[in-house]
């Protein structure tokens, strides 16, 4: 990656069909040909892209190790571009996660496991997967620190904000976003939109946000997977189907954003641990669970 700050970023969105990884493998290295044609740098896949979004009696049987031949074949594939796709995870003592992970130069350089399992309106994560319990950055080069929320961990604002305050200055989202997930009367499309460009400006942060096309993996998927700027403005944006997004970030422009609105300066994390601890005595957690 150059080291100018310049960053070139690509989206995915792919139809990832349920529990077929021979396909969903094969879309992969087809899209990681064309994003190093692009000269892309990093290349985001939607939630659960690999295994397609399973959740049920699949779960055991289509999940596989950090260690597998196949992410070490899509991870060769990627070269020295970084390459973050979500798959089920085998985890320790047969634990099985939503997981995202990051390929680079053959080797898996890093995990995040979702923390917020989506468990309400026609979502049922809670029943299959177990939580993630940390979140963690990891370095692009000298200038950027990536950061990875998937799908319903950005709908809780405390993560999103956990996440800044650990020094995330480019935020991936990769997201199973189907247009009737919750019920009748809340707008997927919308509800993500606003968010992107609510969270994009507020924390001058750039964000990658990558949804299933709509296709053969069962659910709704309605796509609009999207690049957001630190300001809050879309650089690119896809339709339904597949589609390969492409745009240039330059780290002057998280510089710029974060003087002219320095939300993460401001955070105040002494007053935020100080009321959170004087709630847990309110609510009678108990003191070994407390943060302090």
């Amino acid at each position: 990656m150059a080291e100018d700050g310049k960053l070139r970023v690509g989206v995915a969105q792919i139809d990832c069909r349920l529990a077929d990884l021979d396909h969903n493998a094969a879309t992969h290295l087809r899209m990681i040909e064309r994003a190093r044609r692009e000269r892309i740098e990093l290349l985001l896949f939607p939630e659960l892209s690999l295994t397609g979004y399973a959740v049920g009696p699949q779960t055991a049987e289509i999940s596989i190790r950090r260690d597998a031949a196949l992410l070490s074949d899509l991870a060769g594939a990627s070269a020295d571009m970084v390459t973050v796709l979500g798959f089920i995870e085998e985890g320790v003592a047969a634990q099985f996660h939503n997981s995202a992970v990051a390929l680079r130069n053959g080797e898996v350089t890093f995990i995040h496991r979702k923390l917020n399992l989506a468990t309400y309106g026609n979502l049922e994560e809670g029943k299959h997967f177990a939580e993630g319990r940390y979140f963690e950055t990891f370095p692009l080069d000298r200038c950027w620190r990536a950061g990875v929320l998937i799908c319903a961990d950005s709908w809780n604002p405390a993560l999103t904000h956990l996440a800044m305050v650990h020094g995330t200055t480019l935020l991936m989202v990769p997201i199973a976003s189907a247009e009737n997930a919750v019920d009748g009367t809340f707008s997927n499309p919308r509800g993500w939109d606003l968010a992107m460009q609510f969270y994009a400006m507020i924390y001058g942060v750039p964000i990658l946000m990558a949804n299933h096309a709509r296709g053969q993996s069962g659910p709704d998927f309605w796509g609009g997977s999207r690049i957001v700027d630190p300001f809050g403005q879309t650089l690119a944006a896809a339709q339904e189907g597949e589609d390969l997004l492409i745009a240039d970030l330059d780290y002057e422009a998280v510089k710029r954003a974060r003087y002219r609105l320095p939300t993460l300066r401001d955070s105040n994390l002494d007053l935020v641990l100080r009321e959170l601890n004087r709630l847990s005595w309110q609510i009678g957690i108990p003191e070994e669970s407390r943060t302090v």
